[in-house]
């Protein structure tokens, strides 16, 4: 094996070490209806956001980071029990995004993105990373005012592009 191959080599070997990790800490507890609040903090920790509900409810996020694929989302009514859990990185919810959705129904629908990048024009655009086989992440772009003006375009995830071993 050429010498030059061997830290790429390692440095592959140690991330996909660390992915194995991380994923081994992913498995959740089971939520039972009608859980309260304290009980639902109590087995899943401390949740990553907090959105407001239009019922009166609270949606909590529990976003597996910048580079995971996952958000689960936990519902509770307005007296703080448990309704559902759902993992919404995926295309069925990143089709709820629409041209005119404020960026604070965004974050309720999806949660912290993975990645921020701002244009010249003062355009942010927001990108979230979930399980494809073709190694895709989700974009949203926001006008300077917070609101989504181009709403729901793929594009291969940077951590996914192959890159040249050292020689």
């Amino acid at each position: 094996m050429p010498e030059g191959l061997k830290p790429y080599l390692r440095s592959a070997a140690l991330r996909a070490l660390c992915g194995l990790v991380l994923l081994s800490g992913c498995a959740l507890p089971p939520l039972q209806p009608g859980m309260h609040e304290v009980d639902v903090l109590r087995s899943w920790g401390v949740p990553t956001g907090r959105h407001a509900l239009p019922d009166g409810g609270t949606r909590m996020e529990y976003a597996s980071g910048p580079y995971g694929k996952v958000t689960w989302m936990v519902d509770l009514d307005a007296q703080g029990r448990y309704q559902r859990a759902e993992q919404v990185l995926d295309e069925a919810h990143f089709d709820q995004v629409t041209l005119g959705m404020p960026v604070a129904e965004v974050l309720r629908l999806l949660g912290r993105p993975a990645d921020r990048l701002v244009d010249f024009r003062d355009r942010q655009t927001w990108y979230w990373r979930y399980e494809s086989v073709l190694c895709l992440w989700f974009g949203v772009t926001f006008s300077p005012q917070g609101i989504v003006i181009e709403g729901g375009h793929y594009s291969v995830d940077p951590i996914c592009e192959p890159r040249e071993p050292p020689v």
